[in-house]
């Protein structure tokens, strides 16, 4: 491919991730893989200068833009040449008379006022930048100190001490210790979550929204006797749960839940759970720097409708919580509603239930939480609050 012909392919790229975006569709990962299957003429140096100009258009702008052409030229705002492709063969048409170009921003418009006042504007280009490679050490079967010796680059983590931390874009998949389930992929913020659940090997532990399970596993490599329920409503993510759970050598049960009957479903959990983990669905404002398309994804309804959800998931997590449980809310988002908001609403609603600290060493207070931050912290942003059942 010419120069030109790859510019014509990231504007077609990035023609369909904007139509996605608007759609609720796949993510810009799975359309640019399935775009190339689509054209094996073109070669790995093709692909790769393609992606890097669709994802560099991406992260460019923070509002969806009118096209893919649009985003280009905006883009080429800041990388002149690009403009001498247009009108060569196998390239852009030439350009024309007042064509729109996509503006630069690294927060949407209408986010600036739900950002938490912990965001300050000069900590956005952290929003974005480009995030490494963080490992956990499954602690139950190895130590980090073990897996360090293994792992060519890697360095601990600041904060968790499960972790390692590599350069963007490394690649472990492959590894011998990933394949023996010694280590997992997984933000050091994703990790400190579950360090602030504290779980002990004596406890009934219900992962309510485990999704693939991540955290799940985090608390089974913590606690390895406890009894850990994951489940979710979405079968597809939910399934990727056990053959990860053998791999790490983990004992953890999974149940498919049928919203809005799940407290019905969890009919033996209720009231007996010593520890409920509300890893709740968000905005993921706090993962932009991996899925910088996620500012075209988010409107304001449907950031109405995941606060709804919220809402109504910390109300079933406290109806399964024991007398004297704990419940342990997280969000990647570092929007208010959807972190320190949400946490006063529940406690005006649950008014005898206990605001705790929250045991970690990172990140900021922000109402009853802390908020983990990319520029404070150097992990996705996070928000995690830890709450008690009076006895």
């Amino acid at each position: 491919m010419t120069p030109a012909a790859r510019l014509q392919a990231a504007i077609e790229l990035l023609d369909e991730v904007i139509a996605s975006a608007r759609d609720d569709g796949p993510p810009a990962d799975s359309i640019v893989t399935r775009y190339f299957k689509q054209r094996r003429y073109a070669g790995s140096k093709d692909r790769r200068a393609v992606r890097e100009l669709v994802f560099r258009a991406i992260r460019r702008g923070a509002e969806l833009p009118q096209s893919g052409r649009a985003s280009v030229l905006g883009l080429a705002e800041d990388e002149p040449t690009l403009i001498d492709r247009f009108g060569e063969p196998r390239g852009p048409e030439p350009l024309g008379q007042s064509e729109a170009v996509a503006s630069a921003g690294v927060v949407p418009a209408w986010l600036h006022a739900e950002l938490s006042p912990l965001v300050s504007e000069g900590e956005w280009p952290a929003l974005l930048e480009r995030a490494p490679v963080d490992l956990r050490v499954n602690v139950a079967r190895a130590s980090r100190d073990e897996i360090l010796q293994q792992i060519a680059g890697g360095t601990v983590t600041a904060l968790s001490p499960w972790g390692i931390r590599l350069p963007p874009d490394s690649r472990v998949d492959d590894h011998p210790a990933f394949e023996a389930g010694l280590f997992e992929v997984q933000d050091e913020g994703s990790q400190l979550i579950a360090l602030a659940c504290e779980p002990s090997d004596d406890e009934r532990i219900l992962d309510l929204c485990a999704g693939a399970g991540g955290k799940s596993l985090v608390l089974a490599a913590a606690a390895p006797v406890a009894t850990i329920l994951a489940t979710d409503s979405n079968r597809a993510r939910l399934s990727k749960l056990d053959p990860r759970a053998r791999r790490a050598g983990a004992t953890i049960e999974t149940r498919l839940l049928n919203p809005p009957r799940e407290l019905e479903e969890l009919a033996d959990w209720r009231e007996a759970a010593d520890l409920v983990l509300i890893d709740a669905p968000c905005s993921g404002s706090g993962t932009w720097r991996r899925n910088p398309e996620g500012r075209w994804r988010l409107t304001p309804e449907r950031l109405d409708r995941v606060v709804g959800l919220q809402r109504r998931l910390l109300d079933l997590g406290a109806d399964l919580v024991k007398p004297g449980g704990r419940m342990v809310y997280a969000v990647c988002s570092l929007l208010s509603r959807e972190g320190a908001a949400q946490i006063d609403d529940f406690l005006l609603r649950r008014s005898s239930w206990i605001s705790e600290a929250t045991p970690i060493g990172g990140g900021r207070p922000d109402g009853a939480g802390r908020l983990l931050t990319p520029g404070h912290d150097r992990t996705d942003g996070f928000f995690v609050a830890r709450l008690r059942r009076p006895c």
